[in-house]
């Protein structure tokens, strides 16, 4: 299995291979072929930024059967959509703003789908060979707005509120890896990717029949359950076995 780092260099970042452990400068395109270059000096020092640039990332909502019922909703009959803009995603370590007037902020741990190929009208039998590979993310959230309006989009649209990373997973089979949520060293969300209601090539399936996705979208596959609060000064991280730990503080904003 490897995975695909990229580190803050130049303009648009460099893309970084670690393959058995070792690490390498990517040589090639992510979303065609890529090999491993010249291996990384360990003496170089490198900062991890989101491993990749979105142009849209499309979000599950109560995609585990455990958090549908924290919240004291129904089971969807089918996936619950929405988006969060591009301008949300941010890298490992980055700061997540919390914005005073816009009430409770909540984390939301999940495993989010990066996608290696364009799609358009996938069906769930052939979803996979579209994905490039899995990683972190947590959804941060308004909830108190999230109520307030209804729908979405303010709620989970902030600037900060989509980090992702810490690298791409390529080859790593997304339906039974364990999932954690952690604040403050604290463990707050604990499940498995077997428990989505709607598993990631049904995912691609359903928003590939109204959307076209390019290489590198992101889609992100819902939250188990242990939603909570942020505030500033707590450290969010979100743990997914086979992929690591995306860490980042949280700031008033």
């Amino acid at each position: 299995m490897d995975r695909i780092y990229r580190a803050r260099q130049g303009m648009g970042g460099r893309y970084v291979l670690e393959r058995d452990g070792t690490f390498y400068w990517l040589g090639g395109d992510i979303f065609g072929d890529y090999w491993a270059g010249r291996e990384v000096d360990r003496g170089e020092r490198l900062e991890w930024v989101a491993p990749v640039r979105p142009s849209i990332v499309v979000a599950i909502g109560l995609n585990y059967k455990d958090h549908a019922a924290e919240m004291n909703k129904k089971l969807p009959a089918e996936p619950m959509v929405f988006l969060k803009p591009a301008t949300a995603v941010i890298g490992p370590e980055e700061p997540i703003r919390l914005p005073d007037w816009a009430g409770r902020i909540e984390h939301e741990a999940e495993m989010a789908v990066v996608m290696g190929r364009t799609a358009s009208r996938v069906t769930a039998d052939d979803a996979m060979r579209y994905v490039l590979g899995v990683t972190c993310l947590c959804d941060v959230t308004a909830r108190e707005l999230q109520v307030k309006d209804v729908q979405y989009s303010r709620a989970k649209g902030f600037d900060t509120f989509a980090p992702m990373g810490p690298c791409i997973a390529v080859g790593l089979d997304p339906s039974a890896l364990p999932i954690e949520g952690w604040v403050n060293g604290e463990r707050r969300h604990a499940s498995n990717t077997d428990q989505l209601i709607f598993p990631v090539p049904a995912l691609i399936e359903h928003v590939t029949r109204f959307m076209t996705l390019q290489p590198g979208d992101v889609i992100t596959t819902g939250t188990p359950s242990g939603v909570g609060p942020l505030v500033p000064g707590d450290r969010m991280m979100v743990k997914i076995e086979g992929v690591g730990t995306l860490s980042n503080p949280c700031v008033a904003g």
